[in-house]
Order: structure tokens, then C-alpha cells, then sequence
């Protein structure tokens, strides 16, 4: 076989391959809050599973549909204000160190692999830091996906939530 013919045979074959974009890259969102109260009075409002639409205004319904209420294996449906119904597991939860953990397993979000963690700790002159992380990877693999189904739009998204969720929660305990 000549040179350049294996040369075409080689590049024919490794040209699917090439053209292959990356998958979608992990992307990290946190947000803190300080709040002038108490760290059990924070947790005591923010603690339980099934009710993230007591503290957050953009959800109107948290329910546990499998499982019991802070328990690890526990699932939520959660409905957003005027939009669809979603659902999460609870995946670790620590009321000695006022942490939960949890993951969503199905949502028309344009994100996958999402798992966060929500906290609720002392800070300084008696009030209370409230930190939410949550790492995820848009859901879309093209290598250039709409505006609206991006790492920027991803990440913008769940900022909005976090944001909305922790100042709605500082204005409940701060009066």
C-alpha cells in the first residue's frame, strides 16, 4: 500500500473521532447569605426537605412523594410558580451540622447531573451564614449550543435561583 493512501485510510478513519466536541464541563454555583437571627432559628425554617416553598418565592408546591421528610432517599416533586413540576432526592442529611444534600432527577432545566449542597452555619455576632453550592453540567452537548441552553445560561439560572431563595430567606428571619 502507498504512503498516502494510508494516510486517507488513517485520517478517514480518525476524523469521526476528532470531530467530536468535549462533553459539557462541570459548572459551580455558590451564593451565601448572612442573616441577623440565630443558627437554629435559620435551620429550623430552612431545614426540611419538603419545604423549600414555605421560604422560596419561586416555588409553589414541595411535596415528598417517596420516602419520609430528611431522610436520605427521600423525593420531592417540586412545582415552580406558573411552570412545571421537577424532582429531587435527598441524598445526605445532617441536622447536628445543619447540612442536606441532594440531586435532581428529573426536570425540563437545561442542566443535568446537578447535585447541591445547602448549609446553615454560626457566623459572627450571633447570626447565621446560609451557603448554597450546587455543581451541575448543562444539558445540551452541542459544542455550541442556543443562547438559553448554555454554560452561561446554566449558570445564570441557577445563580437567580439561589439568589431569590437565600434574600427571601434573610427577609423572613430578619423581619
Amino acid at each position: 500500500m502507498n504512503k498516502s493512501l494510508c494516510v486517507f485510510i488513517l485520517s478517514a478513519l480518525a476524523g469521526p473521532w476528532c470531530a467530536l466536541a468535549d462533553p459539557p464541563k462541570p459548572l459551580s454555583v455558590t451564593e451565601s447569605v448572612q442573616i441577623k437571627a440565630p443558627v437554629d432559628r435559620v435551620w429550623a425554617v430552612a431545614k426540611d426537605f419538603d419545604s423549600l416553598n414555605k421560604w422560596h418565592p419561586g416555588f409553589s408546591k414541595d411535596e415528598v412523594v417517596k420516602g419520609t421528610n430528611n431522610t436520605p432517599g427521600a423525593v420531592r416533586a417540586l412545582t415552580i410558580k406558573g411552570g412545571p413540576t421537577f424532582t429531587e432526592e435527598l441524598l445526605a442529611f445532617n441536622d447536628a451540622t445543619h447540612t442536606y444534600r441532594y440531586k435532581i432527577i428529573e426536570s425540563p432545566l437545561p442542566l443535568r447531573d446537578y447535585v447541591a449542597t445547602f448549609s446553615v452555619k454560626p457566623g459572627k455576632d450571633g447570626t447565621t451564614k446560609v451557603t448554597w453550592v450546587g455543581k451541575f453540567k448543562r444539558k445540551n452537548p452541542a459544542e455550541n449550543p442556543p443562547d438559553a441552553e448554555n454554560d452561561a445560561a446554566a449558570v445564570k439560572l441557577i445563580t437567580g435561583v439561589f439568589q431569590g431563595g437565600l434574600a427571601n430567606l434573610k427577609r423572613l428571619l430578619e423581619g
